[in-house]
């Protein structure tokens, strides 16, 4: 048996090809839309793609599961959780398709798959236990766990409520999840578990820094399977410290169940002149991602136009920031246009209509186009403008670090839920925006900007602030 790992740091996502030499075949499990990376790796393996398959209806990237169909590949998905969690986009389709239940079996060469319902995240979730039966093997060899047991955490149960807005739902699905535990704690604490995500994924909260563990390691180390000593104790560690969904979830969710769109092949995206840069500048029927550095962008840019930082959130900023079906266009390194096509078209932001250089907006600016600048002003002025009045201060870090502590009258909505919540904030007075360090900071100020608010960007650390001593 072969099994390889296919890491997307952007969205600490983990795809598993999976491939029996002996037959050639392979299955890919939990594959991003952009296909085509998978197919490389089994071409270096001399191995044939003859299945996909997902363990749920995903929050976070758009699943390459219908891309798979496409090409006739035949596909495994969930039929548990009711009708409301099925994959509508293959029911009665021409695709080549099962729809699995409790203990569903499937092969793909000597590999066996057996689906386990293991709702919680989801409804409808499932994991796989693969066993190996070229091998000689009885027992699985490990377990595909998608959203439902990670290295030091378990899938959150409230995103459906918190990202999709399904009311009511947070602690029915935790208590789910708490049960789902009885037959992963059954397993042979040498299986290896293989989970979909890892550090930095906003599926749970405190996910480790290492791709894959075991089960008796999980079962000794892990603190929320460790929490869940009663089911009691167990619904609060995993409802509490969970950190606010970025705002393209609710969006995720409903297009993989619906279907996504079928892209076939990832896209070129053409390099465009600088002087076409003049009839972007602010414009909000358009949106123009600037990822140059945060100072580069504190100090000049397109009018109206977005920050994404490369280096900085780049996925969670553009899928929180840019509302479905606006063209976009990019300010970018060349080297760098595949790599953010693909990962804009994992978050279903597909309209990219071109891109310029950094050395193109520097021959805009030189030439006279309207440029912006952002003000940049440290913890000790926002303090002293707080304290004279006619400003707002907004906190756009997480709440549970804005409960820890906060300034004086400050208002908190976290960077990634502020389209979600912009009708909150009253646009009558300047906003002094400040996070932990200055990053989340600036990138919502331009945000803001472009919403027509005049931001200015507590580009500090947080830990500067001092409340100002009353006389």
């Amino acid at each position: 048996m072969l099994v390889r790992q296919i890491f997307d740091p952007a969205l600490a996502q983990y795809a598993y090809l999976i491939g029996c030499p002996r037959s050639g075949e392979a299955i890919v499990i939990d594959p991003e839309r952009d296909i085509d990376r998978y197919y490389a790796v089994a071409e270096r393996h001399k191995l044939r793609i003859v299945a996909a398959a997902d363990t749920h209806i995903h929050a976070d990237y758009l699943s390459g599961l219908r891309e798979f169909a496409e090409r006739g590949v035949r596909v495994y998905a969930s039929d548990e959780g009711g009708p409301e969690w099925r994959y509508e986009w293959l029911l009665d389709s021409a695709y080549d398709y099962r729809l699995l239940k409790h203990d569903d079996h499937f092969k793909v060469g000597n590999i066996e798959f057996v689906a386990v319902h293991t709702p919680g995240h989801t409804p409808e979730h499932l994991v796989y236990e693969v066993i190996d039966h070229g091998s000689g093997a009885t027992e699985p060899v490990g377990v595909v766990t998608g959203d439902f047991v990670f290295v030091g955490d378990l899938g959150r149960p409230d995103l459906l409520e918190n990202a999709a807005g399904h009311a009511g739902s947070m602690i029915p699905a935790a208590q789910q999840l708490y049960r789902s535990l009885a037959r992963f704690r059954k397993l042979p604490e040498f299986t290896q578990v293989w989970p979909a995500h890892g550090a930095g994924s906003a599926c749970g909260k405190s996910l480790g820094d290492v791709p894959s563990s075991t089960v008796g390691y999980e079962l000794r180390f892990n603190p929320a399977l460790r929490s869940a000593t009663s089911e009691t104790d167990f619904i609060s560690y995993i409802l509490s410290g969970q950190p606010e969904p970025p705002f393209y979830f609710a969006r995720m969710k409903r297009d993989n169940k619906v279907g996504p769109k079928v892209i076939g092949a990832v896209p070129g995206l053409p390099h465009l002149a600088s002087r076409e840069l003049n009839a972007l500048a602010g414009r909000s029927d358009v949106v123009v991602v600037d990822t140059r550095p945060r100072g580069d962008f504190i100090k000049g840019h397109l009018p109206k136009s977005l920050l994404a930082e490369w280096e900085f959130q780049f996925v969670n900023i553009t899928g929180s920031y840019i509302e479905e079906g606006t063209p976009i266009y990019l300010i970018i390194e060349p080297s760098r246009v595949d790599e953010a096509t693909r990962l804009l078209l994992r978050i279903g932001l597909d309209k990219l209509v071109g891109y310029f250089t950094p050395a193109d907006f520097a021959a805009y600016a030189a030439n006279g186009g309207p440029v912006a600048t952002l003000e940049a002003i440290s913890m000790a002025e926002m303090e002293e403008r707080r304290v004279a009045g006619g400003v707002r201060v907004l906190d756009v870090r997480g709440k549970v670090d804005f409960d820890t502590a906060q300034v004086t009258g400050a208002q908190n909505i976290a960077h990634t839920r502020l389209l979600a919540r912009l009708g909150e904030l009253p646009n009558d007075a300047p906003v002094l925006v400040h996070c932990a360090s200055g990053a989340r900071a600036v990138h919502a100020s331009a945000f803001l900007a472009r919403h027509g608010y005049t931001p200015s960007t507590v580009a500090d650390s947080f830990t500067r602030w001092q409340p100002a001593v009353s006389v």
